[in-house]
């Protein structure tokens, strides 16, 4: 199983010295977010907060590490256009000598768009805007030449050089709706499941709620069957699971304290919350045997947390991860 950090809210030494502890306690995957804004849920957000442009950050990285795999969970499609995107992603993988995923979504807090102008369209839309932006771009990847003429974009005799290091970059999609899991299904190497804030535009509660054990597994078995709809073996698509929360206890009493405590945000029983797909509450010895279920029940096998301060990752590194395997 292959587990990694996302940093965000962090000023470049930090983030430099962060990248450098997680490559050393062996976190494989290194992520950023593409955001104007950083939105909580039911669109709470600080406007004092520093958001830094994610492919600057995503360059740090790759400077600031030797083996980390880098990327972004997830970029924003509508925020560039899609041969701007390739040539900083395929630059990106150059700079990093091989080590880049591509992580990409369709946009989702409305807030941003409507601070910005930047045009918003339905959900159904931006699925189609990111089907095609992904053909795009993985044409620019591998072919001397791109002609595409589609209904949001249009290339003709298009050409990117360089060309990525990887002769195949991989793509990871982030959502939790059907259209997206769609996507995902024809294009992605690793799907990342997460509360579906796309047809909204912005992360509901109610939302977060309905992403239980049961239905993370039934858009797993969705993504599966439709894959293989599209003449591709939904095996081969490997399931990424984002951890919100972390928190790691001393005792089983305090992990069902903690439990309780949370119970009520993510609208579930405490047993509810020791099984979200959004968090990983317990002792280390609870931790290493959730993530051993999550591999068994769900075919986990990339786990990425956001970054719960140094002292909680290195704790996580130390004590639970190398255990998992």
């Amino acid at each position: 199983m292959e587990f990694g950090l996302q940093f965000s809210r962090m000023e470049f030494p930090q983030l430099r010295d962060m990248a450098q502890m997680a490559e050393g306690l062996g976190y494989q995957l290194l992520t950023v977010p593409d955001h104007i804004v950083m939105e909580g849920p039911e669109r709470q957000y600080d406007p004092n907060q520093i958001v830094y442009d994610a492919m600057i950050q995503a360059a740090v990285l790759a400077e600031a590490t030797k083996t980390s795999r880098i990327g972004h969970l997830v970029l924003c499609n509508l925020f560039r256009h899609p041969a701007i995107t390739a040539q900083a992603l395929a630059t990106l993988d150059q700079l990093s000598n091989g080590r880049l995923v591509v992580g990409i979504g369709t946009g989702w807090t409305e807030t941003e768009f409507r601070m910005t102008g930047i045009p918003f369209p339905d959900i159904t839309t931006r699925l189609r805007m990111l089907d095609e932006s992904l053909a795009c771009m993985q044409s620019l990847w591998t072919k001397e030449r791109t002609t595409f003429a589609g209904e949001f974009y249009r290339f003709e005799d298009a050409i990117l050089c360089p060309k990525p290091v990887q002769a195949h970059l991989p793509v990871l999609l982030g959502g939790g709706g059907k259209g997206l899991l769609r996507v995902a299904a024809k294009y992605a190497d690793y799907l990342n499941i997460i509360p579906d804030s796309g047809k909204p535009g912005y992360i509901a509660l109610a939302n977060i709620a309905k992403l239980t054990d049961d239905s993370f597994r039934t858009k797993i078995r969705f993504l599966r069957e439709e894959a293989g709809r599209q003449a591709r073996d939904g095996g081969k698509i490997q399931i990424s699971n984002f951890v919100f929360t972390l928190v790691l206890t001393d005792s089983p009493e305090a992990t069902r304290a903690t439990a309780e405590g949370m119970a009520p945000m993510f609208n579930t029983t405490p047993e509810g919350v020791l099984r979200s797909p959004m968090s990983l509450v317990g002792t280390p010895e609870e931790c290493i045997e959730e993530l051993r279920r999550r591999r068994r029940e769900w075919d986990v096998t990339q786990v990425l947390f956001t970054f719960p301060g140094e002292e909680s990752a290195r704790r996580l590194a130390e004590q639970v991860l190398p255990h998992v395997e």
